[in-house]
């Protein structure tokens, strides 16, 4: 039975994934980008001051300051799919779709202007006053209580798509390569990991973002040095890398059958997956900023495809491909990345900063998505109920220990792409009331008013 429920899964994945929505999200990431006449790329410089806290207004409505938030979509993002799901990029699509991967961030920026601008702009309140966002709230707020099926739609999808599966799955497979372990030893590790993570999300949204905001700097900073002391080592050999990314990018030559449509859909996928510009999971964190500006929170959730992508994805990315192991194994995942580290670090050095760093990057996503997950269950139910979903996500982390890794990737990336249609949607709809806004908001900035 579960063997036809795999299939079905991977068949879907592969259906759904195909070029109608491959357009819509890059398309309507373009449409972001020249409708917006990349105005908003002007001002991030103004992004990092707002996230500095130089803005921070204590008595505005939200839960989290800007700085929390944006540490929260994050953690959220900077997981596994930076350091697993970039080497099954490369695995699957050739170096190429890592050039995909940098496209796709950079017109996810915009839409994450959008998508969260209009998060702020659409937020409601539970019943102790705490405020809910997301597209679903963005949908039937903004654009009426007639397209309240869509946000139904995106709720539902967002219940399987904000499950563990994939960093749960990844972590274990780190702790069970590195130690020498059995694969019976996963339900164990499935169970720390599910003891671990209730201790933070039981506590809700607040204690979230405060862990989220010490643990993203950490690892950000911890994984850049590691990368760059490997890149160091190999300089003469990075320089090769940028322009096999390049070639390949067009040629689709590493790719079998050199298929370049299929490189550029997976670059696509892994880069939707990694930063999740357009599925709407971001939108639910920073909608909760604490602020009056809507704008301004745009700005700021703009700053993490550029910090997840462009920054973490491409560490990855150039560690995995100047050492040449994508070439040579066999193995994919995580455990891909670790050969990559194991070549080049010291004997064991390798492995102690990657179950370091995957442990870090694995249980900071854990921390947050469970968050993602309430707020679908709650606008299904009522918010009040939302926390429920809290046992079923810790619940799952066990399950999703012991799953196999193609399973993993399937379900979260059929759940994705069914959550990227209503948000892509409704930001489109909506574009030029954020437009208008954004007009507003800039102008007062310029004449110094806020």
């Amino acid at each position: 039975m579960f063997k036809t429920l795999e299939g079905f899964v991977s068949d879907f994945s592969s259906w759904v994934w195909d070029w109608p929505l491959l357009i819509l999200l890059i398309g309507g990431g373009v449409f972001f980008l020249i409708y917006s006449r990349f105005t908003p790329f002007f001002y991030f410089k103004h992004a990092i001051q707002v996230l500095s806290g130089k803005y921070d207004d204590e008595k505005a409505p939200g839960q989290l300051n800007h700085f929390q938030a944006l540490s929260s979509a994050i953690a959220a993002t900077v997981g596994m799919g930076n350091i697993s799901g970039v080497a099954i990029a490369i695995v699957a699509g050739g170096p190429g779709a890592v050039f995909w991967m940098w496209i796709s961030a950079l017109i996810g920026m915009a839409t994450k202007f959008y998508t969260c601008s209009l998060a702020v702009m659409y937020r409601s309140e539970d019943d102790d006053g705490n405020l809910l966002s997301g597209p679903m709230y963005v949908i039937t707020k903004g654009l009426g209580q007639q397209w309240k099926p869509l946000a139904i739609v995106f709720a539902l999808a967002g219940l399987v798509g904000t499950l563990p599966a994939f960093t749960a799955n990844q972590l274990t497979q780190t702790l069970v390569d590195v130690l020498d372990w059995d694969d019976d030893d996963k339900w164990y590790i499935g169970f720390a990991l599910a003891g671990i993570a209730s201790l933070v999300i039981l506590g809700g949204i607040k204690r979230i973002g405060n862990v989220a905001s010490k643990l993203v700097p950490f690892m950000v900073v911890l994984y850049f040095i590691t990368v760059i002391t490997i890149l160091i080592i190999q300089v003469e050999k990075v320089p090769a890398m940028f322009t096999l990314i390049f070639s390949d990018a067009f040629s689709g030559n590493a790719v079998a059958g050199g298929v370049l449509g299929h490189l550029v859909k997976e670059g696509v996928k892994r880069a939707a997956f990694s930063n999740e510009a357009g599925i709407g999971t971001a939108p639910m964190m920073h909608g909760t900023a604490k602020t009056n500006e809507p704008i301004r929170e745009g700005l700021v959730a703009m700053i993490g495809p550029a910090i997840d992508t462009l920054l973490v994805c491409t560490l990855t990315a150039l560690a995995i491909l100047s050492t040449g192991v994508w070439q040579s194994t066999n193995d994919n995942g995580i455990s891909l990345t670790l050969e990559a580290f194991n070549t080049v670090l010291p004997y064991g050095l390798g492995d102690i900063v990657v179950i370091i760093m995957v442990s870090v990057f694995a249980l900071s996503t854990l921390f947050s998505y469970s968050y993602y997950g309430t707020t679908c269950l709650g606008f299904l139910t009522k918010p009040k109920y939302g926390k429920y979903y809290n046992y079923i996500y810790i619940l799952s982390i066990i399950i999703a220990a012991v799953v196999k890794i193609e399973f993993a990737i399937n379900l979260i990336d059929s759940a994705f792409a069914i959550m990227a249609i209503p948000t892509v949607i409704s930001a489109l709809l909506l574009a030029p009331r954020v437009n208008k806004r954004a007009k507003i908001y800039f102008q007062k900035l310029e004449n110094k008013s806020i």
